[in-house]
C-alpha cells in the first residue's frame, strides 16, 4: 500500500514539526500505525481510502487475541484515529473510518514505589571515595529528588542546573519547560559531582554541554542510566526490579503523603492534565492501608 507509506510519512512529520512531540512519542506512533498498515494491506486492501471500520476492528480484535492489555488496544486506537482524522483534514481520504469505535476501559493499576527507607539505601549504595560513585550519587539524588523522566534526566546540559538558587530547567515532553525546585541533598551531591568527578571525565573532551556523562565524557545514554540503576538497586538489596520511573512515582507519592498541593505536584511532574496526577493520591491511600493492615493489632 505505497499511499499508506507516503501518508504515514507526512504524518510523522506533521507531528515532529507541528505537534513537536517528544522523539520516544514519535517512535510510538511510528510503531503502532506501522503494524496496522502491514495488518491492512495483508488483507488486501489497496489503498488508504479503501479502509473501513469493520477492518480496524478485526485489527483491535487481533491485538486482543494477542494478550495486549487495555493499556496497549487503547494507545492503538488513539495512534490510528489521530492518523485518520490527519488524512481527513489532509483531505487525503474522504472519510474518517474510526468514527464510533470506542476506547476500550482501561484497568487502573497502581504505580509501584518504593519507601523512604529503599530510597535512603538506593541513594547511599554509590562509593562516593571514586568518580563514578559521585556521579551515581548525583544521578539518584537528581531523578529522586525531581521525579524527572529518564529521558529529561539524560537530557540535561550543565547550563540547565542553577545549584546556587536552588533548581533545575527541565525540557519535557513536546519541548515544554517547566523548573523544579532543588533539595539540600541534591544540590550538595550535584556540587561535588561537577567541581570533582565530571571534570575528569570530560577532560579529553571539548565543549560537552551535557551534565551527566559516562566514563568517556559523553552523554549518558538511556541503557547506560537503566544499568547504573539496576546495579546499585541490587547492591542496595532491593530485590524487586528497579526502573528509573519507580523513583518518579515514589517522588510523588512521598510528596503527596507528607502534605504537599497535588498541583504543585502536577507542575513538578509535568503533566498536562492532573488527572493523571491524581492517581498518587490513590497510591497513598493504598499505603496507608497497608501500613494500617500490617501494624494495628485488631486490623
Amino acid at each position: 500500500m505505497k499511499d499508506g507509506r507516503f501518508a504515514l510519512e507526512d504524518y510523522i512529520h506533521f507531528l515532529k514539526v507541528e505537534r513537536q512531540l517528544a522523539d520516544n512519542t514519535i517512535i510510538s506512533y511510528r510503531r503502532d500505525l506501522e503494524d496496522y498498515l502491514v495488518f491492512i494491506e495483508q488483507q488486501g486492501f489497496k489503498t488508504i481510502e479503501s479502509i473501513n471500520r469493520q477492518e480496524i476492528l478485526t485489527y483491535l480484535e487481533k491485538l486482543n487475541s494477542e494478550g495486549k492489555s487495555s493499556r496497549t488496544v487503547s494507545r492503538n486506537i488513539s495512534s490510528i484515529r489521530s492518523f485518520h482524522q490527519f488524512l481527513l483534514r489532509e483531505k487525503v481520504t474522504t472519510g474518517d473510518p474510526t468514527v464510533h469505535i470506542d476506547l476500550p476501559k482501561i484497568e487502573q493499576k497502581l504505580p509501584r514505589v518504593l519507601s523512604m527507607d529503599e530510597v535512603e539505601k538506593l541513594i547511599d549504595s554509590p562509593d562516593r571515595s571514586k568518580p563514578q560513585g559521585v556521579r551515581d550519587n548525583a544521578l539518584l539524588e537528581i531523578l529522586y529528588g525531581t521525579g524527572m523522566r529518564v529521558s529529561e534526566l539524560i537530557g540535561l546540559d550543565i547550563d540547565d542546573i542553577h545549584l546556587s538558587m536552588g533548581f533545575v530547567r527541565v525540557f519535557g515532553k513536546g519541548g515544554k519547560e517547566r523548573i523544579v525546585p532543588l533539595g539540600s541533598q541534591a544540590i550538595k551531591a550535584c556540587n561535588r559531582y561537577i567541581e570533582e568527578a565530571r571534570p575528569l571525565f570530560i577532560a579529553k573532551q571539548r565543549g560537552v554541554d551535557a551534565l551527566f556523562v559516562n566514563m568517556r565524557g559523553n552523554r549518558i545514554s538511556r541503557q547506560g542510566c537503566w544499568k547504573l540503576l539496576k546495579g546499585h538497586a541490587l547492591n542496595a538489596g532491593l530485590r524487586s526490579e528497579l526502573t528509573p520511573h519507580i523513583l518518579r512515582h515514589s517522588f510523588a507519592t512521598h510528596l503527596i503523603e507528607n502534605g504537599a498541593d497535588l498541583r504543585a505536584v502536577q507542575e513538578m511532574l509535568g503533566h498536562a492534565d492532573i488527572s493523571t496526577t491524581q492517581i498518587y493520591t490513590h497510591v497513598s491511600r493504598a499505603r496507608l492501608k497497608e501500613v494500617y493492615v500490617k501494624f494495628h493489632p485488631r486490623a
